[in-house]
């Protein structure tokens, strides 16, 4: 159905808690979800093999450059949603993936240094908009955020990617325990149990108003268009990286 990637050329920004938000939300959703961990940290393939089987979900790591184009186009055809989770660096893979992509996702921490990383990724889409004419919707999530606080940082942030004219989720990624207990205990959201949960009913309600507005963003109900780079020779993106 949709390919979504998720990218930040600068590590701890948030992107596989945003990736594993969104596909344990599809999961729920009765969506079939194939991830496809390029992070060579590789957190979303650690989290999943010590979490118990899940038949609508598979996860394929130690993915490259020349290898992601055939992976993605082969798991589009089998899975409702490929969620590709880059590298936190600059990488080969990151003009690969966004080729492929239907939409791209870009975590940024309220920070310069996040702001920075996510500016890497959205001169690329630029890039590919004014020199080759291709043009791949994407969206800024504000992750982390502390959902008492709004700090100056991240007020800063806001107007500087209001004035470029990005699109900014009206959904933020708050900072709460239940969303790093995921990683540690190897379960999914929904899954956690007990008061250690860290504001359990609020983490779930996060996640669910983050994944609704993805998915009204990229039109579930219709039937996606082929993936640009299905369409185009990928020189064009090897250029851009």
């Amino acid at each position: 159905m949709a390919v979504i990637t998720f990218a930040n050329t600068k590590g701890g920004a948030g992107k596989t808690t945003a990736a594993l938000l969104l596909t344990t939300e599809l999961l729920h959703r009765n969506y079939r979800v194939c991830v496809i961990d390029a992070d060579p940290q590789r957190w979303f393939s650690r989290w999943y093999e010590g979490a118990a089987l899940m038949p609508r979900l598979t996860v394929d790591t130690y993915v490259s450059a020349p290898t992601i184009q055939k992976i993605v186009h082969e798991r589009r055809s089998q899975w409702d949603f490929v969620i590709i989770d880059l590298p936190g660096i600059q990488s080969p893979l990151l003009a690969s993936a966004v080729g492929l992509s239907d939409h791209v996702i870009v975590p940024i921490q309220g920070s310069s240094m996040d702001a920075q990383g996510g500016a890497q990724v959205l001169d690329l889409l630029r890039y590919l908009d004014r020199k080759a004419g291709i043009r791949i919707p994407h969206s800024v999530v504000l992750s982390r955020v502390n959902p008492a606080i709004t700090t100056r940082s991240m007020q800063a942030v806001k107007r500087l990617l209001c004035e470029q004219e990005i699109h900014v989720l009206d959904t933020p990624i708050a900072e709460r325990g239940a969303f790093r207990e995921m990683f540690d205990m190897h379960r999914p959201l929904r899954k956690l149990e007990g008061p250690q949960s860290g504001g359990g009913e609020k983490a779930i309600a996060n996640a669910e108003a983050f994944a609704s507005e993805v998915l009204s963003l990229i039109g579930t109900g219709a039937a996606q268009a082929p993936a640009y780079a299905s369409t185009r020779r990928m020189p064009a993106f090897d250029t851009a990286a």
